[in-house]
This record gives C-alpha cells, structure tokens and sequence, in this order.
C-alpha cells in the first residue's frame, strides 16, 4: 500500500513540474525564432503604438534591425523600457540622430517617461556635448510636445541662485569625485588652475546636478551613457562608472545600458566602456 501511495504521490509530482514547465515556456517565450518575432512585435508597438509595416526600399535591414533592437536587446538585462528609452534618447541626442530622437521621444511618452525627464536628460548633456547640439534636440523633442497637447515651456526645475553656484556644486561634486580635478590641472599657469576646474564644478554639477526632474541614479546612468557614445573618454568613463556605483546604481545595470546602447553606437564603444566597468571599484 505504501508503494502504491509513493508511485501517485511520485507521478502527481512529475505531472504538476511538467506543467509548471510547459506553463513557463509557453510565457517566457525566450529560445526560438518565432519567440523574439513575436517579442519585437509586442514591444514595437507597445513604443511607437502600432504594428510594424515593412519598408518599401529595404525591407531586409530593417527586418534585422528591428528584431535584434525590440526583439532581443530590449529582453536583455534588468532595465525597465523607461530607462531605456531614456538611454536611447541619450544616445540619439549625442549623435545628433534627429529623426530617430523624434520616433523615441514619442516612445518615451508612450511608456510613462514624463515630459520633465526627457528634457532634463537632454538639459545636462551642454557640459558633455555642448550646447548647439542639445538645442538642436529640444527643437526636435518640444515639436513632438507641442504635436501631443503639452503645455510649453515646461516648469522650472532650477534650485540654485547665481551667487551660490560654486558652493552648491561641490556639494554634489566632492561626495562623487572628490577633488580629483583640481589635483589634475594644478600646474597650469595663468590662474587656469583654479578657473578650469571652478567652470566644470559651476556649469556641470551646479547648473545641472542640483536640478530637480530628473533623480541622481538616473543622471550617472545616463551621463555614463553619453560618455560610452562620444567614445575616446575611456578617463571620463573611469570616473563616472565609480560614480555610477557610489549613487547605487550596480555594474549589473550599467552593462545593460551598454546593452541598450549598442544598436545605436556600434560594439567597439561598448565594449571599451564594459572593459572599463570591469575595473571600477568602490574604495
């Protein structure tokens, strides 16, 4: 009897874990081709909201791009298409790829980016890229705003008066960086010593860390994945993968956004930018 009782109990296991597996693969939809189809079908429109339509001179390119975009990179790593979108916006912003930034900043909104974040992200990229390109992509990205009802100019999100800028930026700088910068640039004559790095702490980290709209975690991320398009920044990249870690953000999430900007700034840039994410530690 006992036998009897331990053969059921042995075969209900085996039944319920067959079908527990079957219920996961039939969800998780993760190995075969039809799966990642099915997957870049999903996420394109749940961004752009609509179904994909073949294109007319290059059906094949596009085919690629958009599974291996949709299909498979956007499955990839721990980001939620929030991020990704803001990341992607980053990117298109540094290349200066203006139509594709029109496509992704009506993306973001129809995934929940709100109108402020996507404006911040592109706001804090003057320091890195200068300022005729951001304006270059507010043109872009307050068309599409006034092309949705959104009421321009959005809010302000300053918090710093002018005579307290130098102050209010080592606040933000020295907990990240310390005061490496000023170290670095020491020697230089004609006061540039001090003038130099006195600019960096006023126009990156007062003008633009202390604004609100945007958090702190998601400003290292990004800025990170500005630095990883410009390319060639492998020393600017050590830093801010450190500052990456210290604001909490994991070299876990990091690599996914090196993930993400991938399609878009090609693997050598990622993969000097994972290679210097592999040394980073906190001290």
């Amino acid at each position: 009897m006992k036998k009897i009782l331990l053969s059921i109990i042995t075969v209900t296991l085996f039944l319920q874990h067959a079908e527990a597996q079957d219920s996961a693969n039939q969800s998780g939809q993760n190995s075969t081709e039809m799966n990642r189809i099915e997957r870049t079908e999903k996420t394109y429109k749940e961004l752009f909201g609509q179904d994909i339509s073949a294109s007319k001179t290059d059906p094949e390119l596009l085919t690629i791009l958009q599974r291996f975009i949709f299909g498979e990179v956007f499955y990839t790593g721990n980001l939620d298409n929030k991020s990704r979108e803001l990341i992607t916006i980053t990117t298109l912003t540094v290349n200066q790829t203006l139509p594709q930034l029109k496509a992704h900043t009506n993306a973001a909104l129809n995934v929940g980016v709100k109108p402020i974040e996507i404006r911040e992200s592109i706001y804090q990229l003057a320091p890195f890229i200068g300022y005729p390109k951001v304006l270059n992509a507010l043109e872009i990205i307050n068309s599409v705003f006034e092309s949705r009802g959104i009421e321009l100019p959005l809010q302000n999100e300053g918090t710093v008066q002018e005579d307290e800028r130098l102050e209010k930026g080592k606040e933000k700088q020295v907990p990240l960086y310390g005061t490496g910068m000023k170290q670095a640039l020491k020697d230089l004559p004609g006061g540039f010593d001090t003038i130099i790095p006195d600019m960096l702490t006023t126009s990156l980290f007062a003008d633009f860390y202390t604004r609100d709209g945007l958090d702190i975690k998601t400003r290292e991320l990004l800025i990170y994945c500005a630095l990883a398009t410009l390319g060639g920044t492998e020393r600017q990249m050590a830093s801010h993968a450190v500052g990456n870690l210290k604001v909490g953000n994991s070299k876990e999430t990091l690599i996914a956004a090196m993930v993400q900007c991938y399609p878009y700034i090609g693997f050598p840039r990622i993969s000097n930018a994972i290679n210097v994410l592999k040394d980073a530690k906190l001290e």
